[in-house]
């Protein structure tokens, strides 16, 4: 019986792998590439080519695709066999260093804001050699960039290897200030927990809005939701157990480092958590996880919903995303050591991070935006939408004895006491999550909790990257030809302490008071995406961006037509399945149920005044209320959809659906919802949130 350590990454064309079938100097030569960022010489690549074609083939692949992720925000990948003809008419399998290297898809149906023409259908794919290539359905996949005719990034990869360089240049003069000579990289790792929930596929199937977008339209709460907190944690069903042991089986045999699965707090959701890896190699598995969730959920005769708030009233699925700096030799720059308070550079390191989710809140906060995260922020365990630090007590202890120029008693960590003498006792955690925050310091990372579930990792990312080299770079010009490092180093440090402390919040994000504090400390409240995005124009966060050449002024905007456009898009497809259902299912079963509701009541009254009507009187006065409520809601939406599309600019129409559409949608799923509670099971004609919660046994 083979384990697991037999088999994991078998289907990755990995750097064993290629050490093993590549002749020394071309196996060297592309190590050097990676180290030194060089581009590849052409004799090499054709020497990898052939390797990973024969490996390819060897595993039963016969196509292989450039894999790349457009800013669609899913993967995409176009398939192209390894037959080459000959004259004789045979064929022979050949794929050359040019075909690895470069492609040329079709770029002319995905998102550019502009970055093209409409004539300028190409495309161009470039290989990521930092990231492997793999074996997916039977198709080597290779992951790449994918940029415009005219060069621009069309895709999320490249800004991400970007803003990899942005941060490896800053953080190597920081790290040469205090003798590190011996690094010659660094690289940002990612740990992205994946939260998701489970249906029954025939269930889901009997729900337009599930099918249409991902997230129930309409739906009234059921008697039983999560307020037992029984799921969390508690024994996985076999069903799902079954399908999360062929997902890990699929996962590891990409390579993934499948880690922690577990029960989430709502009914039927869940959790997958991998260990840390490189950030743009943890991008490319979380899409490979996500991708992968969704197949075997099928196999097992379920679906798996991605979506940010599926279920309103209960949990919604986010996706923690654990952000650290590490160096060549292993060195986690993040890790505060025994003694923290003595760590200089840990220190500098954490208040770089520190000024520049400060500087750059509003990028972070446009960075995890959009229409499904917008139902998710601020509520059931999800960070607010204000971005703030978690600390925990420690840490800030010692930022403010810096402040104060006071030495920090280093006492020994409390003992966390649990009072049974046969367990054993241990150091309790300072640096505990704080569950409502947006960023949390939790041992030697940052946890930043506010993404949401279906989105990629890539985009926030390069945001923090580029965020803290800016930091970095402006630390590194203040102390680079100190005449005093250590005195300089201290100011420099006490500095961003005085005036970034406004953006550490320990307590509780979810109180009104902290609103009000927000708002006194200048803390941006950016309560939806249409509220968030133009702050992405802003001079300093253009200038960001085109200083690090991690996005084109060019590209910027073009991102910003997208996220304005991909909103847009997104409710105008919830405004049109919450108008189908309406009135071709709900409201003729409503009416149905008011008919038979009146039958009874006609009936009952021919027997005699003696008879009791009230529960049909009740009923159908409130349920032909409520018809009345959602038609007219309804119809209200039919005119603003119609307006909506006389209106051309893109961030004028996302407002208008912000301020006019959602509180119609609103007002007509509380009418709906109402109706659910009243109606008849035979004449309701979609599953409820019950049938939905707890469909898989």
């Amino acid at each position: 019986m083979k384990t697991v350590t037999d088999f994991f990454g078998c289907d990755v064309f990995s750097a064993s792998v290629m050490k093993e079938r590549l002749p020394a100097e071309a196996y060297e030569e592309f190590q050097r590439t990676l180290d030194t960022g060089h581009r590849l010489n052409i004799e090499v690549a054709d020497i990898i080519a052939n390797a990973m074609k024969d490996w390819a083939i060897e595993k039963g692949a016969t196509h292989f695709t450039h894999w790349f992720q457009p800013l669609t925000g899913v993967t995409a990948e176009k398939h192209d066999s390894f037959i080459t003809s000959k004259k004789d008419g045979r064929v022979i399998m050949e794929f050359s260093g040019k075909e690895l290297i470069q492609g040329e898809p079709d770029a002319s149906s995905f998102p550019s804001g502009g970055l093209r023409a409409t004539f300028e259908a190409r495309g161009y794919t470039a290989w990521d050699p930092t990231s492997f290539a793999f074996i997916k359905n039977g198709v080597l996949c290779i992951p790449t960039a994918f940029c415009s005719y005219g060069g621009e990034a069309l895709d999320k990869k490249t800004p991400l290897l970007r803003s990899m360089e942005a941060i490896n240049k800053q953080t190597l003069r920081i790290l040469k200030l205090f003798g590190n000579e011996d690094v010659v990289a660094v690289k940002t790792t990612v740990g992205p927990e994946q939260e998701y929930f489970l249906v029954d596929a025939e269930v889901f199937n009997k729900r337009k809005d599930l099918v249409y977008t991902g997230r129930t339209l309409f739906g009234a709460m059921p008697p039983k939701g999560q307020e037992l907190d029984d799921h969390y944690f508690g024994a996985i069903k076999p069903r799902v157990q079954a399908f999360m042991k062929d997902l890990d089986d699929e996962l590891w045999r990409l390579g993934v480092l499948a880690k922690t699965e577990h029960n989430e707090a709502a009914p039927a959701q869940h959790e997958l958590a991998p260990i840390f890896t490189t950030t743009n190699i943890a991008t490319d598995h979380n899409q490979i996880t996500m991708e992968t969730m969704q197949k075997c959920a099928k196999q097992h005769g379920m679906i798996c919903l991605l979506h940010e708030k599926p279920f309103a009233g209960v949990n919604g699925s986010g996706k923690h995303n654990n952000w650290s700096i590490s160096t060549n030799n292993g060195t986690n720059l993040l890790e505060p050591g025994e003694t923290p308070a003595e760590n200089a550079q840990f220190l500098l390191f954490l208040c770089a991070v520190i000024k520049a989710v400060d500087d750059y809140q509003d990028l972070l906060r446009i960075s995890i935006a959009s229409a499904g995260n917008d139902h998710r922020l601020g509520a059931q365990e999800a960070p607010p939408a204000i971005v703030s630090m978690f600390l925990g007590e420690e840490l800030t202890e010692i930022l403010e004895s810096i402040e104060r120029d006071e030495d920090y008693d280093n006492r020994e960590k409390e003992m966390l006491k649990v009072g049974v003498h046969v367990l054993p006792r241990f150091p309790k955690d300072t640096t505990d999550r704080n569950r409502t925050s947006p960023l949390a310091f939790t041992g030697n990372k940052f946890e930043f909790r506010m993404l949401g579930s279906s989105a990629s990792v890539a985009g926030p990312n390069t945001t923090l990257n580029t965020a803290v080299a800016e930091v970095l770079k402006g630390f590194a010009d203040t102390l680079e030809g100190s005449a005093d490092f250590e005195n300089d180093l201290h100011k420099l440090i006490k500095g961003v302490i005085k005036n970034h402390k406004r953006i550490i919040f320990n307590g509780n994000g979810y109180d009104d008071a902290w609103v009000k504090e927000a708002e006194g400390r200048g803390l941006l409240n950016l309560k939806t995406t249409p509220d968030a995005l133009p702050y992405m124009l802003h001079d300093k966060n253009v200038k960001l961006y085109t200083d690090h050449k991690v996005y084109s002024e060019t590209e910027i905007k073009a991102h910003y037509e997208i996220k304005n456009e991909k909103y847009c898009k997104y409710l105008n497809i919830e405004v049109l399945t919450m108008i189908d259902m309406a009135k071709k299912d709900i409201l003729p079963c409503v009416s149905r149920n008011i008919h038979e509701l009146a039958d009874t009541l006609i009936a009952k009254r021919t027997i005699g005044d003696f008879v009791d009507t009230t529960y049909e009187e009740t009923l159908v006065t409130k349920l032909s209320g409520l018809s009345s409520v959602a038609f007219n809601k309804v119809a209200e939406l039919e005119e603003l959809s119609a307006e909506v599309k006389t209106i051309e600019e893109s961030d004028a129409k996302a407002m208008f659906y912000k301020n006019r559409i959602i509180p119609v949608m609103s007002e007509l799923r509380v009418a709906v919802d109402e109706m659910e509670t009243l109606c008849s099971s035979e004449h309701w004609c979609y599953p409820s949130y019950g049938d939905l919660l707890f469909s898989v046994k």
